[in-house]
Order: C-alpha cells, then structure tokens, then sequence
C-alpha cells in the first residue's frame, strides 16, 4: 500500500479548508454588507423620521404608515453589527432573529408606505420641498427616498443567503453550528411569508385594476378574492360567421370573457362588459391545433357542461402561453 506523498493533504482536511475558506469569505461579505445597511437605514432614520416627527411636517399617522417600524430595524441592525464585528455569527444573528417580526410587519404595510408617499409628495408642497432638500444632501449620493424605502426587504433577502451559506461552511462540530442552523431556518420561513405578503400585494393591485375595467352591475364584486394568473385577447370562433376578438382574464378558478365597450360610449368608454364567467373546475382543455410551434397560431377547444369555446389565436407563442395558464388553473382545481 503507498503512502501519501509528503505534504499531501487527506480529503477530510480539503474539505475542511473549502468550507472555512467559503465560511470566511461570507462572513466578510455580511459584515460589510450590514456596515452599509446600517449606514442607510440611518440616514433615513436621522434625516426622515426624527426631523419629520420634530417638525410635524407629517401628521403622526401619515408618518408611522410611510416608515412603518423603520427605526426599530434600525435598531435590530445596531444591536447585531457588534456581534458581526467580534466575530460571533452565531451569537448575533441568533439574538437577531428575535426581531424578524418587523420585517414581516413592515412587507405587510409596504403598499401602504408607496401610497401615502405618491399623496404627500403630490399634495403636501411642505413635504415636498422638506424630501428633496433631504435628498439633495451629499450623504445621500443622489439616492432618492423612495429608492431607501426597499431597503429592509432587499435586506432580509440578503440576509437569508449569507446565513444559510454560514450555516452550511460550518462544520457540525462547531460550537456555532447549532446556532446557524437555527437562524437560517428562522430567517428563510420569515424570507418565504414575506415573499407570500408580496404576491397578496400584487394580486390585490391586479384585481383592482380588473375591476376597475370592468364596467356594468354584473361586473361589481365579480373578482373580488380570485387569484389572477393572465389577460390577454384571443378570438372566439362560432360554430358559424368570422372569428370574435374578445379579452380574457384568467384567474385560478374562473375565465371571464369580456367585450369591450364602444369606443363612443359616453361613459364607459374604454371599459369593458363581462359576458361569461367560466368555472375552470368544470374544463376540459384540448390543444386542436398550434402544437408545431410555427408561425400560424393555433386553436384551443375548452368545454364545459353546457358550452363549449373555441379560442384562437395567430401568435403561437402567446397561444402556448394562454394553454400552460389554462392547464395551471384547472389543475389547481382538481387537486
């Protein structure tokens, strides 16, 4: 049996090496990442919020839903960079996850925050005037306020990653590992509820602006609680006559066809009339034709138990599209 050629290391110990030279790397990359965090959020906290609240330029409510609990992650950020600093991860980002809460609240007041922002800034002149003499500080570097107002989501992202990747380059033995391990779990499932207040967010901004197209007494709470998925205009083809365009909103449980209104209509012009509202639980999809991929579009057949759509469309790929949402939404109505 040969021995191992002098100064050759064991597998063992290159992954040791590996996994402190990635361990070492990230934990630079947070330290300094949290250096410039905190750098931010402060000056937000320092130029915003105490001199609006010293001044009362913004009433109290206006105030806390434009910054939510901006100054208590700034302090959940000056209580873990000590711990950054004195090299104790573990420590720190364990102690930090007692404050996660806040970013959950502060997802969940982030379109509240953009709204009151886009009404001061557009009412309130003192307000105004007060956010860009703000901004037009040389501690700012031309960044605008409303490019701050991310940060502590951007953040938490970052936040999940570093941790995570400190967790797995640390070995099991590591009096730390525990303590990783545990903080990484935290910051993902509160990274994930985020990301779930986000969807909610936007699909609520869908649904408005659905809502608000769609004119006429039947139209009103129509949409209300559904999960938008796409919209687009397809033609439907009738069992006689030329082809129909018509505009389609797709949601995780229904399709609703839409007619627009006519161009001179006095008050409903550029609005449209709900014609049907199809149970997607009740369809059974099938591609007629389109499934080359050329450049003649193709031809969807829907039915239900008592009508059945043919839907056309001469852009391939928007009909290949229409037919992975259409499939989407009656799965998720099956399971």
């Amino acid at each position: 049996m040969e021995s191992p050629a002098p100064g050759a290391r064991c597998p063992v110990q290159e992954q040791r090496a590996r996994w402190e030279r990635k361990r070492a790397c990230t934990a630079r990359e947070l330290l300094e990442t949290e250096r410039r965090y905190q750098e931010q959020l402060g000056l937000v906290a320092t130029y915003f919020v105490a001199i609006l609240r010293a001044k009362g330029t913004l009433r109290p409510p206006e105030r806390q839903a434009l910054f939510g609990p901006w100054e208590l992650i700034y302090g959940a950020s000056q209580e873990l960079l000590p711990y950054l600093e004195g090299g104790r991860w573990g420590q720190g980002l364990e102690g930090f996850c007692n404050h996660l809460e806040l970013y959950t609240q502060f997802a969940a007041n982030v379109e509240r925050s953009r709204t009151i922002l886009q009404e001061q800034l557009k009412k309130n002149k003192h307000f105004r005037r007060f956010v860009r003499l703000q901004e037009g500080r040389p501690e700012f570097g031309g960044l605008q306020l409303q490019d701050l107002l991310p940060l502590p989501l951007q953040r938490l992202q970052q936040y999940e990653n570093l941790t995570v990747a400190l967790a797995e380059n640390t070995g099991p033995n590591s009096p730390e590992h525990k303590q990783l391990t545990r903080a990484a779990q935290l910051i993902s499932e509160t990274a994930q509820r985020v990301h779930t207040i986000g969807q909610k967010q936007k699909n609520e901004q869908h649904l408005q602006r659905i809502q608000a197209l769609l004119s006429g007494r039947q139209a009103k709470g129509l949409i209300s609680g559904r999960w938008f998925l796409r919209q687009g205009w397809l033609l439907v083809v009738p069992p006689q006559g030329e082809p129909r365009p018509r505009m389609f909103f797709l949601f995780s449980d229904a399709l609703l066809m839409a007619k627009p209104r006519p161009p001179l209509h006095l008050l409903q012009s550029g609005t449209f009339a709900c014609r049907a509202l199809y149970p997607m639980g009740e369809c059974q999809l099938h591609r007629v034709f389109g499934h080359s991929g050329g450049p003649c579009g193709g031809l969807l057949s829907l039915s239900f138990p008592h009508e059945k759509l043919l839907l056309m469309s001469t852009d391939q790929e928007e009909l290949s599209h229409w037919y992975h949402s259409l499939t989407l939404a009656i799965s998720s109505q099956k399971n």
